[in-house]
């Protein structure tokens, strides 16, 4: 059941909106606009919602209840088209959104054996505090996101053939096997393989 809570005025351009994402990711719809001062109910029936949170109440107890889904995730990068040449021609993923917005872009990529599953966003480090919070967690060998993979042995061997530069090789750490690799863009990246028990 969606509650008629108000949705504060957040009435911003969508690079603004992309540089507040850093701290509260939004679910974007294909527009950049949001209903100033609106129920959140009315706004959904009016169609004018583009950015927006969907507010869930278990409160009656015959009705259907909703469970928050991950729906988008990301890291911070420091050049996007370098990013998405990385993302896509490397590692494998496929374009789900390329939409301009400002200097930048809104853009994110996808599994290819799950195009309508969770989006990971290439998010420009244009903050200065994304910036330094990047740079930070890099220079102290800190991945800022991990990938799944089925073989991590036969995923490295394919990722240095295209020229990947690797920080970790393949580490037994007991349920999991790990690896870092530089994604060239200002990130240390971990796979990381599930282990037979």
């Amino acid at each position: 059941m969606i509650c008629s809570h108000t949705i504060a005025s957040v009435s911003r351009t969508a690079r603004a909106a992309v540089h507040d994402s850093l701290g509260w990711r939004l679910l974007v719809h294909y527009r950049f606009v949001l209903t100033r001062s609106a129920p959140l109910r009315e706004s959904l029936r009016s169609g004018n919602i583009g950015i927006c949170y969907k507010m869930y109440c278990p409160s009656q107890a015959n009705e259907r209840h909703y469970m928050l889904r991950i729906i988008l995730t990301g890291v911070l990068v420091d050049d996007q088209q370098k990013a998405l040449e990385f993302y896509t021609d490397v590692l494998g993923f496929q374009v789900k959104h390329d939409v301009p917005v400002g200097v930048n872009r809104w853009l994110t990529v996808v599994s290819p054996d799950d195009p309508d599953g969770v989006e990971f966003l290439l998010e420009p480090n244009d903050n200065p505090a994304s910036s330094t919070f990047q740079q930070a967690i890099f220079e102290q060998g800190i991945p800022a996101h991990m990938f799944g993979v089925d073989d991590i042995e036969s995923e490295v061997e394919r990722l240095k053939e295209l020229g990947v530069e690797f920080f970790m090789e393949p580490t037994d750490a007991g349920q999991v096997t790990i690896a870092i690799f530089n994604d060239t863009c200002g990130n240390l990246i971990q796979i990381m393989q599930t282990n037979e028990t």
